[in-house]
């Protein structure tokens, strides 16, 4: 009985609560604007979200409780793991072209989308990588290595190609990076490199579409019919919700069919248009405390391993929420980056769940409990 009686103590000493709560707040909140946003689908959404949520819940559990230097022991094996599929999901016929993208496997009703497990076993990789590097990381060796090492499932990535998933894979190399105390000369050199590359991206390597896209975030009446519809159209739904919003199932946007892709790329449109600036604000709230929730738990984090981890997951959820918002209200080009935890994706919703359950491992193991 005593024992038992430590071990609640003990995991409610070191369980983050706080972490959970938001967390299931923003999933939840998600799924119900899902329901709202996907018309006559959103019944089959919200079954296929919540399914989502409740393995990631599982996961979290799991994850929690399994130390994270373990992770990082048989992150060799997951990193193999995750190019094989990166690998299979480019060959014709095994992987599944969707919105110009070979990027998804289909089985059956069920898509996955390896990039997206991809990001989370490079978090708990490329954290192991910095941790054995310790303070030799700003040797030119170990900063070749690294960079060799993120460089690989980042080419399979574009190589789909799918350019918004990969650009998440680039902030989370920087502010990794940057946590492990990169040295400023680096820092600048990779931003003049990625000066230089990006005349030799326009030219080479960005189809028409993908230079549409940003061409039009600077002028999308210019084509409002093509490149510039989503853009003009999320726009107007954001403008339309003024402070209170039209109400949820009422948005004119879901209504009368006008905004594509309105329960994954632009669900934030969806709630500025129903739940007007009060519901905007909340999202943004909600997503800044789990992000800085994340930062927290990595600076307390007992060793250099867990700080990595929490900053990786940290990053990639602020960008994909800065990109994602950037992108429906217009100053950013439509990338198909999701919102995490609102965006309708299974596989979006599961590995950001896992990523959560890998800072809660953090935070619980920050602390040894004695039995």
């Amino acid at each position: 009985m005593f024992k038992r009686s430590n071990r609640i103590r003990g995991f409610i000493k070191n369980m983050d609560f706080w972490l959970l709560i938001f967390t299931l707040a923003a999933a939840i909140f998600g799924i119900i604007m899902i329901s709202s946003a996907g018309g006559e689908n959103g019944s089959r959404y919200v079954i296929v979200q919540s399914a989502a949520l409740v393995v990631g819940i599982a996961g979290i559990c799991l994850l929690m409780f399994l130390d994270y230097e373990y992770l990082s022991r048989i992150s060799v094996y997951l990193s193999a793991a995750g190019l094989v599929l990166l690998i299979l999901v480019l060959i014709p016929g095994i992987g599944k072209v969707q919105n110009g993208a070979r990027s998804w496997f289909e089985f059956g009703p069920i898509n996955l989308q390896p990039a997206e497990i991809a990001k989370i076993i490079f978090i708990i990789a490329f954290a192991k990588q910095l941790s054995d590097c310790g303070n030799r990381i700003n040797e030119p060796k170990n900063i070749l290595g690294l960079l060799l090492f993120a460089l690989i499932p980042m080419v399979l990535i574009l190589l789909q190609p799918d350019f918004g998933t990969g650009s998440v894979f680039a902030v989370i190399l920087a502010a990794m990076l940057f946590a492990a105390g990169i040295s400023w000369k680096y820092i600048v050199a990779g931003i003049t490199a990625l000066a230089a590359m990006c005349p030799i991206m326009w030219f080479f390597v960005l189809q028409d579409y993908q230079k549409n896209r940003i061409i039009t975030v600077f002028n999308p009446e210019s084509d409002p019919s093509g490149a510039g519809y989503h853009v003009l159209q999320s726009q107007q739904a954001v403008g339309s919700g003024r402070i209170f919003g039209s109400g949820l199932y009422k948005g004119s946007s879901q209504i009368n069919n006008i905004l594509p892709e309105r329960h994954t790329d632009f669900i934030y449109s969806v709630v500025c248009e129903e739940l007007g600036i009060i519901g905007a604000v909340l999202v943004i709230v909600l997503m800044c405390a789990i992000i800085i929730r994340c930062i927290y738990i990595g600076m307390n984090a007992r060793n250099s391993l867990g700080r990595y981890m929490c900053v990786g997951v940290a990053a990639m959820l602020a960008f994909q929420t800065f990109e994602n918002i950037g992108m429906c209200i217009g100053i950013f080009p439509v990338t198909g980056i999701t919102l995490p935890f609102f965006s309708y994706g299974g596989s979006s919703l599961l590995t950001t769940m896992l990523a959560i359950g890998i800072v809660l491992s953090v935070k619980y193991k920050s602390r040894v409990i004695n039995f």
